[in-house]
Parts: C-alpha cells; structure tokens; sequence
C-alpha cells in the first residue's frame, strides 16, 4: 500500500513537471514574440505563424508587422529555444556520462574547439565560396569535432581507456591551451575587430534566421537521438563503469557514441550562437532536484527547461537597456552564477543532514 502510494506520487509529479514545462515552452516563446518596439496581439502573432506554416489566410493586418515577426523574431526565437535546449541536454548527458556534477558542455574543450574556428572566421575574414554567409557556424562545428577527436587521442594515449577522469583532465588541457590561442588572435586583432570577437564570445542570438536553424536543427536531431536512446546506458554510468560493464553495457562503445552525440550539440551550439556558458550546468541540476537521476525524465526536461530558459534569457538580453542589447552570454551567467550557487549549497546542507 505504502510503496503504491509512493510511486503513484512520484508519477503524478513527474507528470505535472512535464505539463509545467511544455507550458513554460509556449509561454516562453509566445511572451519573445509579442514581446518588442512593436506589438501584435497574441491572437495576430499566432495568425501569422498558422499562415506562414499552412498557407492559410488568416492574416490580413500590417504587411510589416508580419515580416517583423516570420522574418526577425520567430526564427530568433527558434535558435534561441534549440541553443538552450542543445546545451541543457549535453549538459545533462555530460553530468550522467563522467559522474561529475561540475561537468558541462564546456568540461571536455568542444565549446573552445568551436569557438576558436569562429574567431579565426572573424580575423582572417574568411568567406569560403560554398558556405558563404554560413562559414563561421561551419567552421565553428569542423573545429569543435577535431577537438573531440583530439580528447580522444589524448585520453587514448595518456590512459589507454576512456576514464573518466583522463577525459575530463584532457578537455581542461585542451580548453586552457584554446583559450590561449583566442587570447592570442584577440591580441594580435585590429582594434575595430576586437570588439566583434568579443560580442560573439560572450555569445548572442541576435540577428539569426531562418538558415542558422536548417544549419543548427540536423545536428540537435541527430545528437539528441542519439543520447535520447542512451538512457539506460548513462543511469548505468551513475553506478560506475564497471557497474556497467556488469549491466551488459560496452562501455568503451557506448561513451564514445554518447561523448560524440553531447558534442554534436555543444558544438552546433556554440557554433551559431557563441559561447553561452552556465545552461548547461544549471539546467540538469535543477530537473534532478525536481524529478530524481533517472535519465528517462532528466534528459528530456532538460531540453525542454533548458530552451525556454535561454529564450526567456534573450527577452532580458534585448529588453533589460533597450534599444541596445546585453550579449545573453552575460545574461546566463549573471542568473546561473547565484542559482548554481543557492542549488550547491542546499545539496551539501542535505547531505550534511543526512550524514
């Protein structure tokens, strides 16, 4: 009777986290979209969005307004909610994978690895034919996978195994000696062009449409399948790897597919966005204090808190000193900072208590 009651409790609970989150989703990008120097109604602004999506004439208000929205906000909006959903979901596979709360989508190097193929973008003005707009986010994705690969040769040779802590120990090497070659190009840059790299560094979502979304989407779909069908595996990985190879789980097989599924993500992320740091560290906490370590719930709250966060993030980044706009960069870390913070502390008091 006890035990029914119990989990009859934590599936209920679950379940209104889950009504909460698809709720806060809508909320999110409804309150972004009505949300600026021009208004619409909630009712128009859905109009447009129906119109533009079925063919639908439903719209038959201010031409503008319409462009504004389908053209400007709503494609902002969509990066936004997939960037924060990309770096909640790495986030938690990352926390899961290497047992370390710490552990985000910056702790193996991806996010530097994308970072300095941008910053080289932005100093060597490149502009490959093929690409075209799109060179920075291509380049910026190519270089955070060759900086996976290379945790992998690193780990490989230092340890002969995935271990946890090499891999870890291996990104902090690697991310330490990137952000040296950043602060080197920063350096070395024009005065003129610092302050672009710095503003794509401290990340923003400003000025992204439609084709950073067709960039960004086949990576998240694709990574997020691929640690999505893993959730067995990583609550395995909470036990430990050995743990895990008793499970039946090929350890070295399975890490590599999870590690390459994260950085997929983080690296896409980073790559049309810039760096946005304190999400993918925050987020995962806070859905495991709500719904417990079973990455059945974890990994998909995650990336529903995790998008509505970010975008709810870029309404203060472009409201807060209008009409200019904070990079949300700074925005996430000026709110994570605190909260990760309040989270540690309660953590470490309830499991003083329990001691």
């Amino acid at each position: 009777m006890g035990n029914s009651f119990i989990q009859t409790f934590l599936l209920n609970k679950k379940s209104l986290f889950y009504t909460i989150s698809v709720i806060l989703v809508c909320l999110s990008i409804l309150t972004a979209l009505f949300l600026g120097t021009v208004s619409l109604t909630v009712l128009d602004i859905l109009r447009i969005i129906i119109e533009k999506t079925t063919g639908i004439d439903l719209y038959h208000g201010v031409k503008n307004m319409e462009m504004i929205i389908w053209q400007i906000r709503f494609p902002r909006v969509l990066v936004a909610f997939f960037v924060g959903a990309a770096l909640g979901l790495a986030g938690a596979a990352f926390q899961g994978l290497l047992r370390n709360p710490l552990a985000d989508p910056y702790t193996i190097g991806v996010s530097s690895g994308a970072s300095l193929g941008a910053v080289m973008v932005l100093y060597f003005q490149w502009n490959i034919t093929w690409f075209g707009s799109y060179t920075l986010p291509i380049i910026g994705i190519f270089t955070g996978f060759v900086t996976l690969l290379l945790v992998f040769g690193i780990t490989k040779l230092a340890s002969g195994t995935l271990a946890n802590e090499t891999i870890i120990l291996s990104g902090i090497i690697l991310s330490s000696f990137i952000s040296a070659l950043n602060s080197l190009i920063i350096a070395l840059s024009p005065r003129e062009d610092v302050s672009q790299i710095l503003y794509w560094l401290m990340g923003s979502v400003a000025m992204r449409g439609w084709g950073h979304i067709q960039l960004l989407l086949p990576f998240f779909l694709v990574g997020a399948f691929m640690i999505l069908s893993h959730y067995r595996e990583l609550n395995g990985f909470a036990l430990g790897d050995q743990s895990a190879q008793f499970m039946g789980i090929n350890v070295k097989r399975k890490k590599t597919f999870i590690l390459i599924g994260a950085s997929l993500l983080t690296g896409s992320a980073v790559a049309v966005s810039g760096a946005i740091g304190f999400v993918g560290l925050v987020i995962p906490h806070l859905v495991r204090l709500v719904v417990g370590a079973n990455h059945k719930h974890v990994l998909p709250l995650s990336i529903l808190i995790g998008g509505s966060y970010l975008v709810f993030a870029d309404l203060i980044a472009r409201m807060v000193i209008d009409p200019r706009e904070l990079p949300i960069g700074v925005v996430t870390a000026l709110i994570g900072s605190p909260v990760f913070t309040l989270l540690l502390i309660k953590e470490r008091s309830r499991r003083r208590g329990l001691s």
